[in-house]
């Protein structure tokens, strides 16, 4: 079993080793492999206002840091071009896992160049994509070390996401591949705009359990210890105090496939 958690945004290194700290004990608890997530940058906010992170030097930086603070952290954040793929060669052992956003998902050079790092690439489904779609993604990752696949939630109408779990056993039965639920991203109401409308992560848990009872042993769960004054995602992240709890559900309701 896994679980990537940590806050939307890098916002200070005391934080985010808060975050990890208490992720970390709560997961060897139950003998689950943990990843740290952070971004450095949120390039794809709603409006041209909205706070986008430290930058990637200053990060990668405080990443650093954090590897020395916590030994074996295992730390996962997202790319949106070839460049700071590149730029990331400068800090070869601070990320794990490189991750491509759901709207960049199909674009093939960015897959590719994540793949030839050696590094695990979790790749987010989009919005837009059915289930059977991946296998388009999948062709692109030939020759990577080991690819994770993100359900994210699908687009329905205006603002709404589902869940669809019939898609998620589809997705478990024929890609060899890791699957991963992202619960919280999965309450978005997307172009939300940061207010209380942009997510509800009361139905987090519930979304846990099921996909736990699937069979999926895979997790990202986005948490902050003041989700509402986070800088972005604050709706739909889980409250830091309450992780253990969605933890112990998940191993509670977990289904061996």
């Amino acid at each position: 079993m896994r679980i990537i958690a940590g806050p939307c945004q890098h916002e200070t290194v005391e934080q985010s080793l808060e975050i990890a700290k208490h992720c970390a004990s709560v997961c060897a608890k139950h003998g689950i492999e943990y990843y740290f997530k952070a971004s450095y940058d949120k390039a794809n906010r709603t409006s041209l206002k909205g706070q986008r992170g430290r930058g990637l030097t200053l990060t990668l930086s405080d990443f650093a840091e954090m590897k020395e603070a916590i030994s074996s952290l295992k730390i996962l954040t997202d790319v949106h071009t070839e460049t700071q793929i590149n730029a990331m060669g400068a800090w070869p052992d601070v990320v794990d896992v490189l991750q491509i956003p759901a709207f960049l998902c199909r674009q093939t050079d960015l897959i590719q160049r994540a793949c030839d790092t050696g590094k695990i690439v979790n790749i987010k489904k989009g919005q837009f994509l059915a289930p059977w779609d991946v296998a388009g993604i999948l062709s692109k990752t030939e020759g990577a070390r080991e690819v994770w696949i993100t359900e994210r939630g699908t687009s329905f109408g205006y603002n709404t996401l589902v869940v669809d779990f019939t898609g998620i056993d589809f997705m478990l039965t024929n890609y060899n591949v890791p699957i991963v639920l992202d619960a919280t991203h999965s309450v978005q109401k997307p172009g939300g705009n940061g207010t209380s409308s942009g997510g509800n992560r009361d139905f987090v848990p519930g979304l846990c359990r099921a996909a736990s009872a699937l069979g999926v042993s895979n997790f990202f769960l986005e948490v902050h210890a003041d989700p509402d004054n986070a800088p972005s995602d604050g709706p739909n992240m889980v409250k830091l105090d309450q992780f253990e709890s969605i933890v112990d559900q998940i191993v509670k309701y977990n289904y061996t496939r």
